[in-house]
């Protein structure tokens, strides 16, 4: 047997009666015949006592008969079954599972801290039972390692312009949908569905993390200047035209590669252009 079966357990309330009716008669038998055999079925209302259980809404009892596998009730209410039977309770109900940030390298070897946030439940509890031990101990290890595969499978982030490779930071929704994947690959042989799985925390780790926000920050610069430039660039090939086309002034490459010269200072700097009134010539 290596898969779930379903077992149908005997009406809990039915065998209730059926145990009074035998209390009541050794009762009546010992008191009536004074016969001591009637104490024999003392013995079967022990037994019958032991094959009540119940079974809560979303839990499970899973059923072996001398290292046997008969079967799970998923179905709740009160019941009895063979009273011979072991009976492990198995909780049907979806569970968080929120691991410990792990301090792992990406896949460009930059020491990162994550962590994973996980709902799961069980689906087979043949498997759960008897394929693997402790499932809830097998499942913090197998997310455990899955977190760490995919955090080496993955950059933090890209910095060069113009990549496009999926990074943890940035390509959530993929990296997502991959640990799931690989984490429910890894709980399937126990029995364990996946319901969702997607990174709770990510950050470089602490000694890195300040050399890498300055690099952050430098790329962000550098981005900003470059925009910056482009549009005084633009900005400046305006004018020269306009002026040209207004017949304002007529310029010569002297002239033009001053006027170019200050528009740029005063368009490109980081603080306010101060005046300077010229009463000369542009030569001057």
């Amino acid at each position: 047997m290596k898969e779930e079966k379903n077992l149908k357990a005997t009406n809990g309330y039915l065998m209730l009666l059926v145990l009074l009716l035998i209390v009541v008669g050794t009762i009546l038998g010992l008191i009536i015949t004074k016969n001591l055999l009637f104490l024999i079925s003392i013995v079967v209302i022990i037994l019958i006592i032991k094959g009540f259980f119940t079974v809560n809404p979303n839990s499970s009892k899973v059923m072996v008969l001398f290292g046997a596998y008969k079967g799970t009730v998923k179905k709740n209410g009160f019941f009895w079954a063979n009273p011979f039977y072991t009976k492990q309770r198995i909780s049907l109900r979806a569970r968080n599972f929120y691991s410990e940030r792990v301090k792992v390298n990406d896949k460009i070897g930059n020491p990162i801290l994550i962590n994973v946030i996980l709902v799961w439940k069980v689906s087979d509890t043949f498997k759960a039972a008897f394929e693997v031990d402790h499932y809830e101990d097998f499942v913090r290890v197998q997310t455990d390692a899955a977190v760490r595969k995919l955090a080496g499978s993955y950059p933090y982030d890209n910095f060069a312009e113009g990549e496009v490779e999926v990074t943890l930071l940035s390509g959530m929704d993929e990296v997502n949908e991959a640990l799931e994947n690989e984490i429910t690959e890894r709980l399937l042989m126990a029995g364990i569905e996946v319901m969702e799985a997607r990174i709770g925390y990510l950050a470089y780790a602490p000694e890195i993390a300040s050399s890498m926000l300055k690099r952050q920050q430098a790329v962000a610069i550098v981005a900003a200047r470059k925009k910056i430039v482009e549009g005084a660039v633009g900005m400046v090939e305006d004018a020269l035209i306009q002026l040209s086309e207004d017949k304002i002034i007529d310029f010569d490459d002297d002239k033009k590669a001053s006027m170019v010269s200050n528009l740029m200072v005063v368009l490109c700097g980081d603080k306010e252009a101060t005046p300077v009134i010229n009463t000369g010539t542009l030569h001057s």
